[in-house]
């Protein structure tokens, strides 16, 4: 079987095949840079070179099956088959100039949120490394970034904090100044509570952003919504992030699903704006997408402006996110449900 080349930083590149280092920063760039994995292409190799990588490598090994584009925003959904039949998603997501890359870390989720369509699929297994980074990379290949960096966001499917060690290591390689050279505060970790990991994650010599799952910010109704809740409540949380704010003097984002009825009324503002006091903290609030099957309806836009307004008049910082994607049905795990229903 054919080694595969795209987890390896430019020197690993060049210790495995005995080159020398600016071969390696050669071949790194042309896969993560431009995004080029035929290796019969990489014109500045010696042709021996590119010969034996031809026989012994391969630079990526997912395969995108199914590409939807939505023609009102721009958003682009990739689902990729994986080597062993599994399938993950990733999307990309246009803000004016702006680029924004969502990766998935595992095929499936344990955590089973109940308005998730993911973990209503269970959980397979953890990406490698090469799994996660090829995401990237397959979704910028027809884009011409003109010198600027997308931003990265582990919000895809599963639990980034849960294969820990991968998505360390795959950001370390976005972040490589031979490949796509994205900065740290330009990464966004996001976690539903691993409370473990986030006090690991603290110590990460890096300005990495964490984005926190929150949705409600009472026991009872989290734990319903957010069943890792029921190991890692919302005080045993709270004290990780006292611990993360401490460390790093970092601002943390807490993610907010409004669902109709559910956790969008005053109340449930009212609630995060006292879980969020004393933290260094940022709301996103999300409309839902509606998900076939579970027992859920978006909040109405004007609910979710009233509770965005009332962070705000609270002191808490605060943004609503548009809508980028129902019509090719982006929100998470929607499009591997309907491909595993076929």
């Amino acid at each position: 079987m054919k080694q595969i080349i795209s987890a390896c930083s430019p020197l690993e590149i060049a210790g495995l095949l005995e080159i020398k280092p600016f071969q390696g920063r050669q071949i790194f760039r042309w896969i993560h840079q431009k995004r080029i994995f035929d290796f019969h292409c990489m014109t500045d190799l010696p042709l021996p070179l590119r010969q034996r990588l031809c026989e012994e490598f391969t630079a990526t090994q997912i395969l995108p099956i199914d590409t939807r584009l939505s023609q009102s925003t721009g958003t682009k959904k990739v689902l990729f088959q994986l080597m062993d039949g599994e399938t993950i998603e990733s999307v990309l997501i246009r803000d004016q100039e702006r680029i924004t890359l969502c990766l998935s870390s595992q095929a499936g989720c344990a955590l089973k949120c109940a308005f998730c369509a993911t973990g209503q699929a269970g959980f397979r297994r953890h990406l490698e490394v090469h799994e996660i980074i090829e995401q990237a990379l397959h979704l910028l290949r027809e884009e011409d970034l003109e010198g600027r960096t997308p931003n990265i966001v582990y919000m895809g499917m599963g639990e980034p904090l849960r294969n820990y060690d991968a998505v360390m290591r795959s950001i370390r390689l976005l972040m490589e100044k031979d490949g796509l050279a994205i900065g740290a505060r330009k990464i966004t970790v996001s976690t539903a509570g691993e409370v473990p990991q986030i006090e690991r994650f603290a110590d990460e010599d890096w300005q990495v952003r964490l984005s926190i799952s929150l949705h409600a910010a009472n026991n009872p109704l989290r734990s319903k919504l957010v069943p890792i809740n029921r190991k890692y409540p919302l005080e045993r949380l709270r004290n990780a992030l006292d611990l993360y704010c401490s460390k790093t003097n970092r601002q943390i984002t807490f993610e907010w699903t409004l669902l109709d009825g559910v956790n969008d009324s005053p109340e449930h503002a009212a609630e995060l704006l006292e879980y969020a006091q004393g933290l260094k903290a940022f709301v996103n609030i999300i409309p839902w997408n509606p998900v076939k099957g579970l027992p859920f309806k978006p909040a109405p836009i004007k609910r979710c402006e009233e509770f965005r307004n009332a962070l705000i008049a609270g002191g808490l910082q605060a943004t609503l996110r548009q809508e980028k994607g129902q019509d090719i049905e982006a929100a998470c795990g929607q499009l591997r449900r309907i491909h595993i229903s076929r």
